[in-house]
This record gives structure tokens, C-alpha cells and sequence, in this order.
């Protein structure tokens, strides 16, 4: 029962990830990650460490868009007492400061989550595309 109650908790959390990408609030993103949250984004360098770090990833990503979403597909989560993972797709798109709509592209995201003090926390995130190995290049127009 209780871990039905975290994977519900969990759930509510990547809502409350996707409210603040929306709202472009980095206050309410900054409550949901560890304070030494480690991101594998797909901004260099490879990795990003501590909760600063990884709010200006999206502070550059909020500089592009003058109106932004994500959207999660998929969400698969993997939950015991004091840590919990789960991954998903997800998509930012929006529209740029200039007026041009993006759709935006589908990335793998992976969390691993934390639980401090009755608080689940994203400890570590990833965000990849995946590779042509061929041509050295991301492949971004695939759809889950």
C-alpha cells in the first residue's frame, strides 16, 4: 500500500516538474530537485552537479521560448522505501521569442529520486537522444 502511495507521490512530482517548465519557474523547479542533484542533460559539459547548476540548463532552455511546454509519454516508475526510479519520453516545444512555433523533439529521461524528510527529491536525471553511430550524430525525429 505505502509504495502505491510513493508511486502516486512520484507521479504527482513529474506533474509538478512539467507545471514549473510550463510557468518557466525556476522557484518551484529548484523544490523538487536534491540540492546535489547530478544532470546528464544534453547541454555540455557531460555532466551538471548541485541544484544551480542544473536550474541554469533551464533558465537557457526559458531564454529560448517565450512560451514553453514538456510533455511526458510513457512513464514507467520503480519505487522502494527511500529511492525510486522510473523513465520516460518527454518533449519541450514552445514558441521563440520571434513568434516561431517548435515541436520540439523526443528525449529518453531517466530520474532517480531520493526521499528526505517524507520529500521525494530528484537526485540524478539523464536526458539523451539517440546516436547514429555512422554519422557521429543525434538522431531527434523519432516519436515514441
Amino acid at each position: 500500500m505505502m509504495r502505491e502511495a510513493d508511486e502516486a507521490d512520484l507521479k504527482r512530482h513529474i506533474g509538478k516538474i512539467v507545471e514549473g517548465i510550463k510557468a518557466k519557474d525556476l522557484d518551484a523547479l529548484r523544490r523538487l530537485y536534491a540540492d546535489d542533484v547530478v544532470s546528464f542533460d544534453i547541454d555540455p559539459p557531460l555532466q551538471h552537479v548541485g541544484i544551480d547548476a542544473k536550474l541554469k540548463n533551464w533558465a537557457n532552455a526559458f531564454t529560448f521560448f517565450q512560451d514553453v511546454a514538456y510533455e511526458v509519454r510513457d512513464l514507467t516508475l520503480t519505487v522502494d522505501e527511500s529511492v525510486a526510479f522510473g523513465h520516460c519520453f518527454g518533449r519541450l516545444s514552445g514558441t521563440t521569442k520571434n513568434g516561431v512555433a517548435v515541436d520540439g523533439m523526443w528525449v529518453r529521461a531517466t530520474f532517480c529520486f531520493r526521499k528526505v524528510d517524507g520529500n521525494w527529491l530528484i537526485a540524478h536525471d539523464q536526458v539523451s537522444v539517440p546516436l547514429d553511430i555512422a554519422t557521429g550524430k543525434g538522431v531527434t525525429d523519432l516519436e515514441p
